[in-house]
């Protein structure tokens, strides 16, 4: 059974038609890099994905439970099996490194907030946070602030808060878009490595061709709110890609088009 399955996914802001009919599925422990333009619908793809935005229909199946009919404590309890890692990072600057990655269990602690404090936490909640920390080279750091860090180390920080999650389907929204070329990369290949070793389902959107090129097992492209492109990454050119990029991309320069959008695959 595919960990992501989306069919016929559909999603507006007032009159702009975002998500067109949006067909998908992602076998697990599988990694897709996901390619567009700014505006092509990338970021609200993911939203639906992990229960921030509801679809106007559709569905997203995310381990055999379709999501976009859900609500409530059944919802937070499929959301705590999805970790998500953001290009702005979305930690808190002046509390610790440690604390915020103490706050990536907070789905799953009885007691709320309180029992991710570091004085309040269970001594194995504290040791999995700092064996977290660890993994992406950071224990050292526990005790400062988020805002002393440079970007490469706060994408570090948010993910470790990710691992604690220990999440089945990890989303990653342009993870890199924030940092320089150099630190992005070494972000990539820590992520991407840690999601091999958990086995982890990815999907990870990405702007840069030649990251795209290097990381994961298949491409999916999108243009003007719909799939473009589905291959495996050792079949898709840079050219290819670049396609993604020229002519009309963004959801709001696009009319709807009725039917299916041909999809470029190969096996």
């Amino acid at each position: 059974m595919e960990a992501i399955r989306v069919c016929d996914l559909h999603k507006s802001y007032g009159d702009v038609h975002v998500l067109r009919g949006i067909e998908l599925e992602i076998p697990r422990a599988e990694c897709v890099i996901l390619l567009g333009a700014n505006g092509c619908g990338k970021s609200t793809l993911i939203r639906c994905l992990n229960g921030l935005a509801q679809p106007d229909r559709g569905v997203v199946d995310i381990d055999g439970v379709d999501i976009a009919g859900i609500r409530g404590r059944h919802l937070r309890s499929v959301r705590r099996r999805i970790g998500v890692v953001f290009q702005h990072f979305n930690l808190v600057p002046n509390v610790s490194v440690f604390q915020n990655v103490l706050y990536g269990a907070l789905g799953g602690q009885p007691g709320g907030l309180l029992r991710t404090l570091p004085a309040i936490a269970p001594a194995e909640l504290r040791d999995r946070a700092m064996a977290c920390l660890d993994r992406v080279g950071l224990a050292d750091r526990a005790g400062q602030d988020c805002r002393q860090l440079s970007g490469g180390q706060q994408q570090r920080v948010a993910i470790a808060r990710t691992l604690l999650q220990d999440p089945d389907v990890l989303l990653a929204d342009e993870p890199v878009a924030s940092l320089d070329p150099r630190a992005g990369r070494a972000v990539m290949e820590l992520l991407l490595d840690i999601v091999r070793e958990r086995g982890m389902t990815v999907l990870c959107s990405l702007h840069q061709l030649e990251l795209a090129s290097e990381y994961g097992d298949r491409v999916v492209g999108m243009k003007a709110g719909r799939i473009e492109l589905d291959a495996p990454r050792a079949n898709v050119s840079r050219d290819v890609m670049g396609g993604l990029y020229q002519g009309v991309v963004r959801v709001d320069d696009a009319p709807v088009a009725e039917g299916p959008l041909p999809v470029t695959r190969s096996a």
